[in-house]
């Protein structure tokens, strides 16, 4: 708390030093009136918000309306008064529903065929069952939001600051946030624990960086050090509306009549962090749907599964069926009718055309004909399976259920397992063509290891990275034993792991490396780790720990390897730091300053960082740390003694995934110093338009004729699992994208790290970062830098597009910056963007915003109508989580916005590989038989009701009872089928993941083609045709009891019944794949349920159970020739399937049927030979390969070694 003694130390501390004089650069300062060239907008479109903050609150200026709004938000698609309607909407969106509730009305009609109860009663079911799950999901969401809506904060009311929820904020009330908790509204910055009024915020919910951003307030509001100066603070802030820009503030606030500027320096936005700071103070500017990071959120979209969409389709096909065959038996009744009586004779004398009813009129045929039109649009209608959407449902969240309760996706360390937060979109887990997915904290740990350097051309550290480890496991190296240990292996013995250290070499650690041939170099690359960062240390008073505040991991990690291994940064002031140093001569600690002289700050164009020091001796030094690609080219001429094998050094280790710097450094003369120091301090101080080359021009001088120490490698550690998990999806051939808010270099370096990115691999890299566009950009003519950036960026795609066209057989990937990608996804250039970035194997999309990433998501899955999945961890992903067609949150990290608004939730993007490749596979498997099964036994069903119809001159009679038809698809056949969509496997979990290439048949639909549901359908067809006139045929003509009764309509449309609920479970017998206990029970359980129905029903009165009133006891069961019949007609029903399966599995295999024939190979005769050929054929009926993970690296690897060999042989088959 900031009252702790420990609070008050460390604020004592720090006060010994100004920060703002520290930071010379550009985001430590406060800003000037010279900063201040947008305040002009502030009243004008756009610009309108005031906001009264302190005393001025409850005084508002009459002719201002000021800005109100709850702080509250949310996420669900309902609320109390819209559920009603939006439910039932989604629900009649499907023409199936609309068309049953049609029926429903005409059922209490003298029209209908059965009773008006039984055409009901389902529809009911049906549609209450699936609001109440729509409710529960929707409510989960609710309470999601109820528990961020209630977080505490501490606002300034009745004198004091007294905690009150984050939904009762309002605009205008002062806040104070302390260490550790999120900003719970959009702030302007009024001061801090610190003098200086800085404040070190975390933004990894919004732009997925870890490094910490130094925020400043202004100086005239710097002196509100304690809770009693707001007693009497007042003050009115002007500044932009609501917005979706992350990175611009337009704003000033007025105090005592005296307006200062405002920028994003003061600006806090809600759900970053306050880290390293005790409190702040702010005034609450936006609040709720508001703030910036919400206005980023879209609203929660109601997705729906491709597979639901084409079975709209599927619906429409039948019931244009239904109105054809409708339409053809009403022109025969028609036509029947009018001929019932000629010339005074009468034909079907039964239905009484002398004395009837206008349904069966001679003289008014064309009438009884669109009336018989309306009765048979309701007789067939079980056609149309209206238990089919509830099933699915059911289905879908016993699968999600199983997902949720997967052991294998549960983190132990954070006791998080995976959450299918909705089930609507099981079946797409299974049909993924492309991810698209956050870097920090989804790839990332958000923590970075020094691991290995080279100094003086010589290698050092021992550690192996997780590319490493993922590439020997697949060759089979000896070095899996040990790899096995982790990284305890490489701490030292009795020593605890450190936290971005895991270097271990005896030859330098504890002191050794003094006697190194090049010692003094060593020491000199090690004090410039200890010296040449902005670091702020931080000691703990109790324990003499020493930690460290970094504006980025890296250089955290670099001053941690600097302590362990002898040079030690503990203090820095106003203008210099203190190391504790191992002397080489007497091999003990001393103290060491260094005065600071000038930083020169790292930035994307300069890709280094230098600072100029002197020492306690009076030699002024200048050290520099950066890319390689800038550092080589300026080292001295004569520095070529180890040049070659560090450059060796940096290829292996970025080979291995890890992030390289190259360190230098020269000593510098009076008098050249003394120029640098003229030419620099008159470029900072300059306000021309130049300012910035001056800077660099001066910077130039001495950057020059370097001496080289070595190089650094920092692995940015990804989460366990990434490498491999990346690999097993490039071979089941989903393309994988990385869109991420960090910089270039970053992101570049992680592509190699999870092996997206591979030595040999040809990158295009789009970039506005050109020497013409830079230049361009210092003029005003906003107009022209826009057509040219524009024109740049096309010119720069159209030349990548012709390099893979003009390419065989080469994997490319594609690099583009933010500032190119908002030209990029412009309506004249998305098109030839989406173009190039499908030609390569692996996208990133650097510093992209939270709206870049939610387009580039849309124009995706618009663009290439396939699949999506997103994936990310923070507040910046939501855009592109609900853009994607499912959206995946890693919860476990900080901030629950991600997995809030994401379709399902992970803690680890290990995790996808089974989610996708098993579950996913599942679900789209499973799902896709369902629905074919669903239809062929309501065809099956449907079809020999028209048959009969069309035996009986379309006269509307119904040939089962009305009950037993509304309870076909209700009770006798939907539980087999919801068994088999919940418990069948074609093919088991190892098969999944050690077959990646399985996966295929999901986005390559295979499974739900329209030749597939056709056939079916057809199958169905011919089903009901065996059925009817077997049975019809058998029993029509003799004696079935053996007191010589014929069959009766009663008798035989039990008889065809039976025959039909036989088939139709025996088949899902022949069909499951994976036999489960219940599988058993449901299928005969049907089965045995429709003879109990016949006994319980027929017991019934007559004026209840109708035509089935004793039925089964009186008739059936004693007659030989239906048992008879039962079993030759249902076996006679499957011989058409049995035929086309036969000839399918022998000669047009699925790839699950390859699976399936190895599988039940192996287990007469294991042999492993087989298997690895196998598995060679079965990638020929896959996709290429994406061209990345670890099985291109190491197959690349393994031809350019191929290559290398004086004898010949094949190249490896790529994955």
């Amino acid at each position: 708390m900031a009252g702790g003694g420990g609070g008050d130390g460390r604020r004592r501390r720090r006060r010994k030093m100004q920060l703002s004089r520290l930071y010379s650069f550009a985001c430590g300062r406060r800003p000037s009136v010279a900063d201040d060239d947008p305040g002009s907008r502030i009243g004008g479109p756009g610009f309108s918000r005031v906001v009264n903050a302190g005393a001025l609150a409850q005084q508002p200026p009459p002719e201002q309306l000021l800005p109100t709004g709850s702080n509250s938000i949310s996420t669900t698609k309902y609320n109390v008064a819209t559920f009603l309607p939006k439910s039932l909407f989604e629900q009649f969106r499907r023409v199936a529903n609309v068309y049953f509730l049609i029926s429903a009305c005409l059922a209490y009609t003298k029209l209908a065929p059965y009773t008006s109860a039984s055409a009901i009663a389902p529809l009911v079911i049906v549609i209450v069952a699936t609001m109440v799950k729509e409710a529960v999901e929707d409510w989960r969401r609710n309470q999601q939001d109820t528990e961020v809506n209630n977080r505490r904060t501490k606002v300034f009311q009745d004198g004091a600051f007294q905690d009150a929820k984050w939904k009762d904020l309002r605009v205008g009330d002062i806040v104070k946030v302390e260490k550790d908790d999120f900003f719970p509204a959009d702030l302007v910055l009024l001061s801090s624990s610190y003098e200086d009024a800085v404040c070190y915020v975390e933004t990894m919910n919004l732009d997925g960086e870890t490094n910490l951003k130094l925020k400043q307030s202004l100086e005239v509001t710097s002196n509100l050090q304690d809770d009693e100066s707001f007693s009497s603070f007042g003050a009115v802030i002007r500044c932009e509306d609501p917005n979706a820009h992350l990175y611009s503030f337009v704003g000033n606030i007025e105090i005592e009549e005296q307006p200062h500027p405002l920028s994003p320096q003061q600006l806090l936005l809600r759900d970053s962090k306050l880290r390293n700071t005790e409190f702040v103070y702010g005034v609450v500017i936006f609040t709720g749907h508001d703030t910036k990071v919400m206005q980023n959120a879209m609203k929660v979209p109601s997705k729906r599964s491709n597979i639901e969409k084409k079975m709209d389709w599927i619906i429409y096909l039948l019931l244009s069926l239904l109105v054809l065959i409708s339409f053809i038996g009403s022109i025969f009744f028609g036509i029947a009718t009018r001929d019932d009586l000629r010339d005074g004779r009468t034909k079907r004398w039964y239905l009484r055309p002398d004395d009837t009813t206008i349904y069966f009129d001679p003289k008014k045929a064309a009438i009884s004909a669109v009336l018989h039109f309306l009765t048979a649009m309701m007789l067939y209608g079980y056609f149309i399976p209206i238990s089919l959407y509830i099933s699915i449902e059911i289905v879908k969240l016993l699968q999600a259920r199983f997902i949720n309760q997967d052991i294998h996706m549960y983190h132990e360390e954070t006791d998080t397992p995976a959450h299918a937060r909705t089930s609507n979109l099981n079946e797409e887990l299974g049909q993924v063509d492309t991810i698209l997915t956050d870097k920090t904290g989804t790839l990332t740990c958000n923590s970075m290891e020094f691991i290995k350097c080279s100094i003086a051309g010589t290698a050092y550290g021992r550690g192996i990275t997780a590319v490493e480890r993922a590439m020997a496991k697949r060759k089979g190296s000896p070095l899996i034993a040990d790899m096995d240990n982790g990284i305890e292996r490489f701490q030292p013995e009795g020593n605890i792991a450190v936290k971005g250290f895991n270097f271990m070499d005896e030859r330098v650690m504890n002191g050794n490396w003094v006697n190194q041939p090049h010692s003094n170099v060593i020491e000199m690359f090690f004090r410039l780790l200890a010296v040449c960062h902005t670091c702020i240390p931080e000691v703990d008073e109790e324990s003499g720990k020493i930690s460290y505040e970094a504006e980025s991991p890296d250089e955290a990690a670099f001053v941690v390897a600097a302590r362990e291994l002898g040079f030690t940064f503990y203090q820095r002031t106003q203008t210099g730091v203190s190391l504790h140093e191992l002397d080489p001569l007497s091999g003990k600690q001393v103290d060491r300053s260094y005065k600071i002289l000038h930083v020169l700050e790292f930035n994307s164009a300069r890709k280094r960082m230098s600072v100029i020091v002197k020492d306690e001796e009076g030699k002024t030094f200048l050290f520099s740390k950066g890319a390689d690609s800038v550092m080589f080219e300026r080292l001295s001429s004569s520095e070529g003694a180890y040049r070659q094998v560090t450059q060796q050094h940096i290829n292996e280790y970025a080979d291995a995934g890890l992030r390289t710097l190259v360190l230098a450094y020269r000593e510098l003369e009076e008098d050249e110093y003394a120029y640098f120091d003229r030419k620099f301090t008159a470029a900072k101080n300059s306000v021309s338009a130049d300012r910035d080359e001056k800077i660099e021009e001066a910077a130039d001088l001495l950057e020059r004729d370097l001496i080289l120490l070595g190089a650094t490698a920092v692995e940015d550690k990804l989460q366990k699992g990434v490498p491999e998990c990346i690999d097993k999806l490039a071979q089941a051939g989903i393309k994988i994208w990385v869109l991420t808010g960090d910089k270039m270099e970053t992101a570049i370096n992680i592509g190699y790290a999870c092996s997206l990115l591979r030595q040999g691999m040809k990158q295009i890299t789009i970039t506005l970062e050109t020497a013409d566009i830079i230049a361009l950009e210092k003029g005003s003519d906003k107009a022209a830098i826009t057509e040219a950036s524009k024109d740049n960026v096309v010119r720069q795609i159209n030349e990548g597009k012709k390099l893979i066209n003009a390419s065989v057989g080469e994997t490319f990937a594609l690099i583009i910056d933010g500032k190119s990608l908002t030209y990029a996804l412009e309506d004249d250039a998305k098109g030839i963007f989406l173009d190039l970035a499908i030609g390569c194997g692996s996208v990133i999309c650097c510093r992209s915003s939270p709206k870049q990433k939610a387009l580039v998501t849309r124009l995706v899955k618009t663009g290439t109508g396939k699949v999506t999945l997103a994936i990310g961890d923070g507040a910046n992903d939501v855009g592109m989580i609900q853009e994607a067609d499912i959206g995946v949150g890693i919860s476990g990290a900080e901030g629950m916005q991600a997995v809030m608004a994401s379709d399902v939730s992970i803690a680890q993007f290990r995790f996808l590989e089974r989610l996708l490749l098993v579950h996913g596979h599942w679900c789209y498997s499973r799902i896709s038989s369902m629905i074919c099964y669903f239809f062929y036994k309501n065809i099956t069903f449907g079809v020999t009701m028209f048959l009969y119809e069309a035996h009986t001159t379309f006269s509307g009679q119904a040939f089962y009872n009305d009950w037993a038809m509304a309870l076909y698809n209700v009770l006798f056949t939907s539980l087999p089928v919801i068994a088999m969509g919940v418990f069948d496997q074609d093919v088991s979990a190892r098969f999944c993941l050690k077959y990646p290439m399985l996966y295929q048949e999901g986005p390559q639909n295979l499974l739900f083609r329209w030749a597939r549901i056709l056939g079916w359908m057809l199958y169905g067809v011919a089903s009901a045709v065996i059925i009817f006139f077997l049975s019809a045929g058998s029993l029509q003509y003799q004696a079935f009891r053996k007191s010589g009764e014929v069959m009766d309509i009663e008798s035989l449309g039990a008889t065809a019944y039976t025959c039909v609920v036989w088939a139709v479970n025996a088949q899902m017998a022949i069909t499951v794949s994976y036999f489960t206990l219940i599988q058993h029970i449901c299928i005969w359980g049907g089965i045995a349920l429709w003879y109990v129905f016949l006994v319980a029903y027929g017991a019934i009165t007559p004026t209840f159970s109708t035509t089935f009133f004793m039925v089964f006891v009186d008739a059936l069961a004693g007659a030989p020739s239906y048992w008879v019949v039962t079993l030759l007609v249902s076996a006679a029903a499957l011989i058409p399937y049995f035929t086309y399966a036969a000839i399918k599995t022998w000669f047009f295999p699925d790839y699950h049927n390859k699976i399936q024939w190895l599988r039940h190979r192996d287990r007469g005769q294991p042999d492993s030979n087989a298997d690895l050929e196998f598995g060679q054929a079965l990638r020929q009926f896959s996709v290429r390969s994406t061209g990345v993970g670890v099985s291109a690296r190491r197959d690349a690897v393994e031809l350019v070694r191929l290559n290398t060999k004086v004898y010949h042989a094949d190249p490896p088959q790529l994955s």
